[in-house]
């Protein structure tokens, strides 16, 4: 490892309750020179609420690779940088992976700063038995999805992923195409003022969400426990 870099810092933030940070996450956003964020207006509102006032830098699915080069270049030169995703830990279902492994490769040096995740956050409030699941990020929006679907018959452990606002209810109907009476929990908004779980089918649950509309609206994690 190259003493010398300076170190990018994968910093979890919160996935929807502001008091959900660490204190060694607040000083090392305090004490980077820049932070890299999905979006500048998301983590400035966390910045705002801790009173942070380090520089901002958007870094997203979307950054090029000469934005990719700079910030190595600056990284190896002795620049502190961190890097951040909306909500939650970068690096899980999120674009940041592309500048770790970058990072890596150039021995540039790394810390994680652990904290809140969607993932763990809904595991530890599912009621799983056993020690194992299988995440499988989000649900493919096009190609791929119908495999995806059938492939959750095939597992003998629960099984988690994210699924968006839009589409929740195909989701469900599409797990209820392969799994009918397979147990489902899925939560929506963690940590947030509309946190809610709902436990059933998949039918069940599209049901209940279709005679509520404001219970489609969020982000949600999906478990879906075998039958076997």
């Amino acid at each position: 490892m190259t003493q010398s870099t300076g170190t990018l810092s994968v910093v979890a933030t919160p996935i929807g309750n502001l008091e959900d940070i660490s204190l060694r996450a607040l000083r090392t956003l305090r004490e980077v020179d820049y932070i890299l964020c999905e979006d500048t207006r998301v983590t400035g509102k966390l910045c705002t609420a801790h009173d942070i006032s380090t520089p901002l830098k958007r870094y997203d699915a979307h950054t090029s690779d000469a934005v990719h080069e700079q910030v190595l270049a600056e990284l190896r030169s002795g620049t502190n940088v961190a890097l951040v995703s909306d909500a939650g830990t970068p690096g899980i279902s999120d674009p940041g992976v592309r500048l770790v492994e970058r990072a890596r490769l150039d021995e540039v040096r790394i810390e994680a700063i652990p904290g809140a995740s969607a993932l763990t956050a809904a595991v530890s409030i599912a009621g799983l038995k056993g020690n194992q699941f299988t995440f499988l990020g989000y649900a493919p929006q096009k190609k791929g999805r119908q495999t995806f679907f059938h492939s959750l018959e095939t597992y003998t452990h629960p099984v988690v992923f994210f699924e968006s606002t839009h589409r929740i209810i195909k989701t469900l109907d599409a797990i209820t195409a392969v799994l009918p009476d397979a147990p489902v929990i899925l939560l929506k908004e963690l940590t947030k003022l509309h946190e809610m779980v709902f436990t059933g089918t998949a039918s069940n649950i599209a049901t209940e969400l279709l005679s509520t509309p404001a219970y489609q609206k969020g982000e949600f994690v999906v478990i879906v426990r075998p039958t076997v």
